[in-house]
């Protein structure tokens, strides 16, 4: 089976929301084994939605669309495929029934029940959270699927029942796991694993470049998810052989919580004082459930005299060597520790640009201290990219200096 995937609404066009429906949607395909080969926005205009639905039918034999299953004058989604597929809108009493029975209470707004018209013959998916009930049809081994576009109740709707349909359709599953890599850029990977890229068949291998690190995607098809996980196995432990220690990860499993786990299992504490990235490194760390048991506490010393109050930095350092320098960079973390009580200590201190580079100092180079054991090393890098870029790259590059270090 092979999808297209159809998102519907002049806003997508004109990029007042983002269409993170597609990537979901995506997502929860290449779990069921269906193939997804294009994605297509089309805004609220009956003939070019009619177009896209007679472009999509040509290539694929399933068509997922979200929005356009409301109310208004603008919704038309459903009017339009009911045309495609030659079939009269009528009222589903029990989506009727639903939609008033969720007004219960409060004025019925004008032309709500319009949500129950469905086309005669369809499938219907209940919503659960909103009013627009989903739509399956089928016609000469096409199908199509109709979701709402609020990600809100189009994402349990698919997940709960057209998952459920499409189950019952396919005989395949696709499988993916990603191995999360940094220190290593998107060539250097793909040099080190050129020769298995060239070999793949069944599992297939991607990498692609993050804001970062490097993500490489191993996808098996397999009748279960038992045996595509065989299958992907021996080609994940050849590329750890390979890429280690750069492999930091797998799937959902973000750097800071690697490096939290690390840090509980050998029972340290950890202190951070950043400057260009104004308290970034903190925020990942403490977007991990458990990070209160070993984070002691966060220091954004921007200024110099922060440096100076906050972290007893030697005025005379930072005139000597310059605020951005190794050691800056040492001292912050050294007195990071020291005033917090913690067992290690973690600073950055760079230039984040666009503006305060030098031909000596050029935008984007930072110092990474750390104070572990007794012993304080400091590491240099010289990051790219706009402004914000360079603070993503430069939170992970710490972490990652200390995940290195435990």
């Amino acid at each position: 089976m092979t999808a297209e995937i159809l998102t519907v609404g002049t806003e997508i066009l004109l990029g007042n929301i983002v269409n993170a429906n597609a990537a979901f949607l995506s997502q929860g395909l290449a779990g069921l084994g269906i193939s997804v080969f294009k994605h297509t926005s089309v805004g609220d205009n009956h003939g070019r939605l009619a177009a896209a639905f007679a472009s999509a039918f040509e290539n694929a034999s399933l068509v997922i669309t979200t929005g356009g299953l409301g109310p208004t004058q603008d919704d038309i989604t459903k009017s339009v495929a009911a045309e495609y597929f030659g079939r009269e809108l009528e009222m589903h009493e029990e989506s009727r029934q639903k939609i008033i029975q969720r007004f219960a209470g409060r004025t019925l707004p004008e032309s709500v029940e319009r949500n129950a018209l469905i086309p005669q013959g369809a499938e219907v998916l209940p919503n659960e959270n909103g009013s627009a009930p989903g739509i399956c049809m089928e016609r000469d081994g096409k199908i199509l699927i109709m979701l709402p576009g609020p990600p809100h109740e189009m994402q349990p709707m698919f997940t709960k029942y057209a998952a459920a349909f499409l189950r019952k359709k396919t005989d395949s599953v696709f499988v993916s796991r990603t191995l999360k890599i940094i220190g290593m850029g998107e060539t250097s990977v793909e040099s080190q694993l050129r020769d298995l890229i060239d070999a793949q068949t069944n599992p297939t291998i991607a990498p692609y470049a993050k804001v970062g690190d490097v993500h490489v995607r191993i996808t098996a098809s397999a009748p279960d998810e038992k045996t595509a996980q065989a299958l992907i196995a021996p080609v994940a432990e050849e590329i750890y052989t390979r890429l280690n220690p750069c492999v930091y990860g797998e799937d959902e499993t973000p750097l800071a919580e690697t490096v939290i786990n690390q840090l509980k299992n050998k029972n340290h504490t950890l202190a951070v004082a950043e400057s260009c990235t104004g308290g970034l490194i903190a925020s990942n760390l403490v977007a991990v459930s458990g990070c209160s048991a070993i984070l002691k506490e966060g220091f954004v010393t921007y200024s110099n005299e922060a440096k100076i109050a906050r972290l007893s930095v030697p005025e005379s350092l930072i005139k000597e060597h310059g605020a951005v320098s190794p050691e800056v960079a040492a001292a912050m973390a050294e007195n990071a520790a020291k005033v917090s009580g913690a067992t290690i200590g973690l600073s950055i201190t760079g230039i984040a640009g666009p503006e305060g580079g030098t031909p000596e100092k050029p935008v984007g180079l930072v110092y990474i201290g750390l104070h572990i054991n007794g012993q304080t090393q400091t590491a240099q890098h010289k990051t790219i990219g706009n402004r914000n870029e360079i603070r993503t790259r430069s939170a992970l590059l710490a972490l990652d200096l200390l995940r290195r270090s435990l």
